[in-house]
């Protein structure tokens, strides 16, 4: 909740920045159009409902900014992470005296805080003032669009409409301040006229010196308010960790990598980087990604308080089993904890979106699909490299197709073969039956690209093709950026022994009698053999089929 009042609070400041340089903007035509056309920004914002709005959000954001700055435990953060904290910070000066001297002014001397009062004023301030006055609104800016770019980029849509959001984040500033630029210089020139200025101030009820010292006093007042809670919530965090080793300790073991020990209170994430130990958090650690997720084992695993509703929902879109919680929300009670980061720490954004259950590891009944193109090395001989990649590529993209059409999961090609998997989101039936459609749909697709290749090659291209069903271990499995959704185990190993068998029996398709059985399909004008597998106990009783193509269509 105080994330997204946190969040919801910025994007009503981000509106109102908005609206207020595309104000600014209209200085580009005239000062009488920049004039004109803040009454639609007063419409909006100075009136009972919007100034309860604006400020009410900027108490918010201001409070919530440094409740998190007490709340985080480690301050290891990111380089834009420290831009923004710091450009943050910034605003507090450059702004409180723009609000003091438009806002303040007006209630307390009568000011009219339109852009007359703002323009002569800074004329008569000196660079200095115009420094600080066009400081702001980028300073503002930059701040909001990282804050929208933490906020927004693991919408599924972000990525398509950066290229959009990247024009406006440009353009929407540069206008608001060459607006406010050409409209300075226009008042500038008018100052050269004796007396102009004088009448400007009158017209506006500009305050006395007097009243611009108080006005003065009264933002480095609470420019010094702001800074004392600043650093009374940099002195208050050790004071907290001190009372809250009182409560015991949190041991946390990272494998072979090492050990932490911290009190409680910090979340896995944290103590983590308080450790020096790379950890994926593409969302700075809101809970809005999942790429922090862990595995968390150890004898008080069961001391771990449940997910709360929002880090259940982010859980349940990647498919998470109960061992596996969000690092930047599991605050450990003390304990002794095993946990093992299941993304590496340079996983990004696309990591964070969804991802099959499967990913976590688990046993799991598939079909496993094996083929190989039938002597390759005598074909490609005599070809020039460009041509052996070009064909490789032909071939890979019709069986591709055909597997993927079929229902299928292509998990690798390895040299010139293909592995396949079948029945991760589906039945035991229904994968069996989408196997022996895939191998079928292949087998249509090599005579189609023999055909089309005819004038390219001495001799078709030939294929073999080993199915077989059963229990094998699925899960992630790799390093970095080359892990992927794999199977290992007993049925992998004797799918791929029956791919080679093909050579022995001079056919294209091997496939086993459980694979049948599971699927409902007889195939009785097959040859039926009992052989012996390398590495497994007993025969394994098999159907020879000449031609995949000649199986009948899966309905």
């Amino acid at each position: 909740m105080i994330g997204r009042l946190r969040l919801w609070s910025g994007y009503v400041l981000f509106f109102y920045v908005v609206t207020h340089l595309l104000n600014h903007a209209l200085g580009l035509i005239s000062l009488r159009v920049l004039e004109a056309g803040r009454r639609w920004f007063v419409f909006i914002w100075h009136n009972p409902a919007g100034q309860t709005v604006l400020y009410g959000a900027l108490l918010i954001h201001f409070s919530l900014a440094l409740w998190s700055l007490y709340h985080r435990r480690a301050l290891k953060l990111s380089h834009w992470e420290w831009l923004q904290w710091s450009l943050g910070i910034l605003v507090v000066p450059l702004g409180m005296i723009h609000v003091v001297g438009t806002r303040l002014a007006h209630e307390f001397y009568g000011v009219e805080p339109g852009y007359p009062w703002v323009l002569g004023s800074l004329l008569v301030g000196g660079w200095e003032s115009i420094a600080r006055q066009f400081s702001l609104p980028m300073v503002v800016w930059v701040h909001a669009c990282i804050g929208m770019h933490f906020a927004w980029r693991l919408k599924p849509w972000y990525r398509d409409a950066l290229p959009y959001l990247y024009a406006g984040a440009l353009l929407v500033p540069v206008a608001g301040i060459a607006g406010a630029a050409i409209a300075l210089r226009d008042v500038a020139d008018l100052a050269q006229r004796p007396g102009f200025l004088e009448n400007l101030f009158d017209r506006v009820r500009a305050p006395t010196a007097a009243q611009v010292a108080n006005l003065y006093m009264i933002s480095y007042t609470l420019q010094s308010v702001a800074l004392a809670l600043l650093v009374a919530m940099f002195a208050a965090r050790p004071l907290r960790d001190l009372w809250e080793r009182r409560a015991g300790v949190v041991r946390l073991d990272y494998g072979e990598r090492k050990s932490v020990t911290q009190p409680t209170g910090f979340t896995i994430l944290e103590m983590s980087r308080i450790a020096g130990i790379p950890h994926a958090s593409v969302c700075g650690g809101r809970g809005r990604c999942s790429t922090c997720r862990v595995r968390i084992g150890g004898v008080d695993r069961d001391k771990l308080p449940p997910a709360e509703p929002e880090e259940a929902k982010v859980l349940a879109r990647v498919g998470a089993p109960p061992n596996v919680r969000l690092a930047c929300q599991v605050r450990p009670p003390p304990g002794h904890y095993s946990v093992t980061p299941l993304l590496p720490a340079s996983a990004g954004p696309v990591e964070a979106y969804r991802r099959q259950p499967q990913a976590h590891g688990g046993e799991q009944y598939i079909a496993i699909l094996f083929a190989d193109i039938r002597g390759f090395t005598s074909i490609s001989e005599g070809k020039l490299p460009y041509d052996v990649v070009f064909l490789l590529n032909r071939y890979f993209r019709a069986t591709g197709q055909a597997i993927e059409s079929a229902g299928g999961r292509l998990d690798k090609f390895i040299g010139d073969g293909v592995m396949a998997l079948f029945g991760l989101n589906r039945t035991p039936e229904v994968a069996c039956r989408q196997a022996l459609d895939a191998a079928r749909r292949m087998s249509e697709a090599l005579t189609d690209l023999n055909e089309a290749l005819s004038g390219d090659l001495d001799q078709p291209l030939r294929i073999g093709i080993g199915l077989h069903a059963g229990p094998a271990i699925v899960g992630e499995m790799g390093y970095e950026r080359a892990a992927q959704i794999t199977a290992i185990g007993d049925t992998v190993n004797t799918a791929s022994r029956l791919e080679t068998l093909t050579k022995e029996f001079g056919v294209e398709l091997v496939v086993s009698q459980e694979l049948l059985d599971r699927a409902g399909i007889s195939l009785e004008g097959a040859a039926l053999h009992n052989v012996e597998i390398r590495g497994r106990q007993g025969r394994l009783a098999v159907r020879a089929v000449e031609r995949a193509s000649d199986l009948t269509p899966m309905s």
